[in-house]
């Protein structure tokens, strides 16, 4: 298991470099803020999480069955790594941002989506800003 990256992942470095060709400027992983974002656009109070699809439980109660070893220890972490996402998620829309979650085949699959959501949400930030 140490060989498997949290950080700088190749979804995430995907995702960095087009978004930084765009013009976005954004912070990596900022401590300051609860679950450690991947990707943080303050400007816009934009957070962007890009999940590992087994760590995080992707299409869970399907895949929940496939486990065959050590189940006593992968269903609860994994089920608790779903319940602290959604912690994760409250805390930081309590605080203003806006959150949003790819699994990374999503970033693999359909790149263009994925950066349609994105830029979507800073459109609607600043619709707000003006609004405001």
């Amino acid at each position: 298991m140490g060989k498997i990256k949290s950080k700088n992942t190749k979804p995430e470095q995907k995702l960095r470099k087009i978004s930084w060709a765009l013009g976005l400027r954004y912070r990596l992983n900022v401590k300051s803020l609860p679950g450690k974002p991947d990707i943080v656009l303050r400007k816009y109070k934009l957070v962007i999480f890009i999940d590992g699809e087994f760590w995080h439980g992707y299409n869970w109660q399907e895949k929940k069955d496939k486990i065959k070893s050590n189940r006593a220890f992968w269903i609860p972490k994994i089920e608790r790594n779903i319940q602290r996402d959604m912690e994760v998620n409250q805390q930081l829309m309590q605080m203003g941002f806006r959150v949003i979650r790819f699994w990374d085949n999503q970033i693999n699959q359909d790149f263009n989506w994925c950066l349609q959501i994105i830029l979507d949400s800073i459109a609607e930030s600043l619709n707000e800003e003006i609004v405001d």
